[in-house]
């Protein structure tokens, strides 16, 4: 039996591909700005409905060029439920993470516990839009403004997610996006950051190089983060086809929840009105009482199944041994991350996955309660 992974990349035909290496060939133009990047930035700013976006070559070193842009210290809030790079962005940077609860709806941090960690070493909070869900970003902003701090969202999982038909990346002071193999929408390795004013852009596009603004000016200590051509053609071509994916997805995840959405003791995450999601990851939670079996027992007898589901996130980052020693990341402090942490499981949904196979899925998961 062929194995079905929770995730899998959508690739784009391969003469259409080998047409843009071609170009790449011939013009000997690998990186540094060229064709490829210039044309991907511009189609990613309208698909996206942002002004300016710079482009890198992944997620994490967009995160780290992020702080470095606003030249973030001290303390930053965040949430211990996400991939561990949020966190590391923040340790490479000599920053001290500080730890928030999650809600227990989408799983985002809690607005509401905020304000009670601030001090005065706070100078930023640092969300995530988990799974492609946003953040109350309302209320978040409302806090930073009251406090000066400044708000940058990882923003990982949400490419192309609107709220009301405005872009969640036009929120906050910047937005990083990863375009990993794992994403909706993919460079194979890759990433950016979204930015709302020109000064701000040329800042950022200075530190992913070196710092140089010119062959002879260094104006910064900067990294080398840029994006190069292969990953920004690959990038072209999947914006060509990225709404198609999403609309895959959707029926993927509508499948899911009409199988599973009246299962005793498993809980779907239903879409948020006046939200245009794009259904990256489609989770589950395990209620291992009225279920009859654990999270864990699901997810090693799928395997067993050649189905490979994800335990995301699990452990949180707060149990990582690198962070586990700050008092923020102790369990009563983070009871609901830490209750969903030991229930999560993030089923299989990319858009070459079948229907049929989608209902295979649930109906074995059906056949394994107890």
């Amino acid at each position: 039996m062929k194995n079905i992974y929770v995730t899998q990349p959508s690739m784009p035909p391969l003469e259409e591909f080998t047409a843009y290496l071609k170009d790449i060939w011939e013009s000997k133009w690998l990186t540094n700005n060229g064709k490829f990047h210039q044309e991907l930035e511009s189609a990613l700013a309208g698909y996206l409905g942002v002004k300016y976006i710079s482009l890198f070559s992944n997620g994490t070193l967009a995160l780290i060029t992020a702080l470095q842009t606003l030249r973030i210290t001290g303390e930053v809030i965040t949430t211990p439920f996400s991939f561990v790079a949020t966190t590391h962005s923040l340790w490479w940077n000599g920053i001290k993470p500080v730890f928030v609860d999650i809600g227990n709806e989408y799983f985002n941090i809690d607005p509401k516990k905020i304000e009670a960690v601030i001090t005065p070493h706070t100078t930023a909070i640092m969300p995530v839009h988990v799974y492609g869900n946003p953040c109350d970003m309302q209320a978040i902003e409302k806090i930073a403004d009251t406090y000066g701090l400044r708000v940058i969202y990882d923003a990982a999982h949400a490419f192309g997610v609107t709220v009301k038909g405005n872009s969640v990346m036009n929120m906050g002071d910047l937005s990083v996006l990863s375009f990993h193999a794992t994403k909706v929408f993919t460079t194979i390795e890759g990433g950016a950051i979204i930015s709302h004013d020109e000064n701000t852009k040329k800042r950022i596009d200075f530190l992913k190089n070196f710092g140089f603004a010119d062959e002879v000016t260094v104006v910064a200590p900067g990294i080398n983060a840029k994006m190069n051509e292969i990953q920004a053609a690959f990038g072209l071509l999947q914006l060509k086809t990225v709404d198609e994916a999403i609309a895959k997805r959707q029926k993927i995840a509508q499948t899911y929840r009409e199988q599973l959405g009246n299962c005793p003791g498993i809980r779907c995450l239903w879409d948020i009105k006046q939200v245009r999601h794009n259904y990256a990851y489609f989770p589950v939670l395990i209620d291992s009482e009225m279920y009859g079996s654990t999270r864990d027992e699901i997810y090693e007898d799928l395997k067993k199944h050649h189905i490979f589901c994800r335990r995301y996130f699990y452990p949180l980052i707060s149990n990582f041994p690198t962070y586990s020693g700050l008092d923020s990341a102790a369990v009563e402090n983070l009871p609901v991350a830490t209750q969903v942490a030991g229930k999560v499981l993030c089923l299989p949904i990319y858009p070459d996955l079948e229907l049929e196979s989608v209902e295979k899925i649930a109906r074995l998961i059906l056949t394994l309660q107890k």
